[in-house]
């Protein structure tokens, strides 16, 4: 059996998350992980640059959330939440959005990027290894559910 690696779809636009998109985001939130983000973490965000959307139309179908933080003038940016809609997962979306808060990142005078993720999650695990991530360290019982999460890096 041969497999081929899913190409973006060429009607997916990333741009900045806008108040109107929090409620679609919320709700993908919600349809993607046993311990979703409350409502309100997303409208803290609102305004960081690397809060991304993907959109399809008017339709939300995914987005990420990243930050950097300034460390004595090399930042260390974090990928704190990346989810895409169900029916849209495996199309290319997270792969885009990924990109595109890397870059932002960078922009930003990030020197690395850190993500934690769950260590079943082997799909999330795969993308982000393709990106030239690298597990750092296991961090057991970091789920309200017990399970271990990776924190992988990237130097960027």
């Amino acid at each position: 059996m041969t497999t081929t690696a899913p190409t973006p779809s060429n009607d997916v636009t990333i741009r900045p998350a806008e108040q109107a998109d929090l409620l679609a985001v919320y709700r993908i939130e919600k349809s993607s992980f046993p311990q979703p983000w409350p409502f309100d973490a997303f409208q803290r965000f609102l305004d960081t640059p690397g809060f991304l959307v993907a959109t399809e139309g008017q339709k939300v179908t995914g987005y990420v959330v990243a930050d950097c933080i300034p460390n004595h003038g090399r930042g260390i940016g974090h990928v704190k939440d990346l989810a895409v809609h169900p029916k849209r997962r495996g199309q290319g979306i997270g792969r885009q959005l990924l990109g595109r808060a890397i870059a932002t990142l960078v922009t930003q005078g990030a020197g690395s990027v850190k993500l934690e993720v769950r260590e079943t999650n082997d799909a999330a695990k795969n993308l982000y290894r393709d990106f030239g991530f690298e597990p750092l360290r296991k961090v057991p019982r970091y789920y309200d559910d017990g399970e271990a999460a990776l924190v992988m890096v990237k130097e960027l």
